[in-house]
């Protein structure tokens, strides 16, 4: 774990937890990839969380695709969403003394999905939302071995909870980036038609689909810009 971040139990699960004295008063809830990655063990995310002096929540979900289903390798009875949105989210605010809508997620390929479909579910909750190759097409990965397969009956019941069929054409994230590289070939077409769909839709946000190298920085500079702006707004 590189310094800064700290390891505590928020309900019944364990979360890693950045909290330097510089920080602002601007948290991001990150949630982790299927290979259960902490970002406590990446540098770049790391230095950019305190380049732009961000807090940050990480809890560790499993291979739970943090959706409103729920999950037995995560919880016999608290979907991975309601634990987000009941149980981290609070805490988050409390333990901070974070203002409304003080809150980013952001994510990593199911992490990433789990962000933007959260986000896209309550937009009046959750105004920032950041993913990097983000498995939008997550009924690709049903069958596949993943808790996917216990949570929903078949492919198409995962298909019809995936992040694209919970857009809104009313409600939105005003601020919404994702990232995926054209070589990422589980992730890409899923993120390609997400940018149509909202395009078509007449939904701003910001997609990297050219993406060579990391993408790490470029969504915290845009998380931060956006935290930034939403406390602004609310002063």
């Amino acid at each position: 774990m590189l310094d800064g971040w700290t390891q505590t139990t928020i309900g019944t699960k364990l979360a890693d937890v950045f909290n330097p004295d510089s920080s602002l008063s601007l948290g991001v809830v990150y949630l982790h990839s299927l290979s259960e990655e902490s970002p406590a063990i990446d540098a770049t995310f790391t230095a950019g969380l305190r380049q732009h002096r961000l807090r940050c929540v990480a809890p560790h979900g499993g291979q739970c695709w943090w959706a409103d289903r729920v999950c037995p390798d995560f919880d016999a009875e608290l979907t991975p969403e309601r634990y987000l949105l009941d149980v981290v989210v609070p805490w988050a605010e409390a333990a901070w003394h974070l203002g409304s809508r003080a809150i980013a997620l952001a994510g990593l390929e199911m992490g990433g999905q789990g962000a933007v479909r959260l986000a896209f579910k309550h937009p009046d909750r959750f105004a920032i939302a950041g993913s990097i190759s983000g498995a939008f097409d997550c009924q690709d990965w049903y069958g596949l071995g993943t808790p996917l397969d216990e949570m929903y009956d078949n492919r198409e019941r995962a298909r019809q909870d995936s992040a694209v069929l919970h857009i809104d054409g009313h409600r939105w994230p005003p601020h919404l980036w994702f990232g995926c590289a054209p070589t990422d070939a589980a992730c890409y077409r899923g993120n390609d038609r997400l940018h149509e769909k909202l395009a078509a839709m007449g939904v701003p946000h910001t997609a990297e689909l050219e993406a060579r190298g990391e993408m790490t920085g470029s969504m915290l500079t845009f998380v931060a810009a956006a935290l930034a702006k939403e406390s602004k707004r609310l002063m």
